[in-house]
């Protein structure tokens, strides 16, 4: 990956992170890494377990940033999960998969958007 996207996926990162702080949730891990991949985000909202993954781009010219997380990656996502559950020894009563897509703007604003429940 280039520095440009790096720099972009780390804003998107930190724009996603500060959002989902806004909505309540807490920061249980960030950017969770083991041989499988990565998770991008870790929280608690309220009694549920979510796993985020976070998707910045700098236009919708491809399609959102949404649209990037196909069944490859949702498969993923639920494999890594397991290894985090499995690694940190929690059972939680409900486990939740979210996306955060994440469109920086001109006036500097980002547009987030967040599905719950997205898979």
């Amino acid at each position: 990956m280039t520095q440009a996207k790096d720099a972009v996926g780390a804003y998107g990162e930190r724009v996603a992170c500060a959002h989902l702080l806004e909505q309540g949730m807490v920061v249980l891990d960030r950017n969770w890494r083991c041989r499988a991949g990565e998770i991008d985000l870790i929280l608690r909202d309220g009694s549920d377990l979510v796993f985020c993954e976070v998707k910045t781009r700098r236009g919708d010219r491809f399609g959102t940033p949404a649209e990037a997380v196909d069944t490859a990656k949702v498969r993923r996502l639920r494999r890594l999960a397991a290894q985090w559950l499995a690694q940190a020894g929690v059972r939680p009563h409900t486990v939740r998969f979210d996306v955060v897509s994440v469109l920086p703007q001109p006036a500097g604003a980002a547009r987030v958007e967040h599905i719950r429940g997205a898979f």
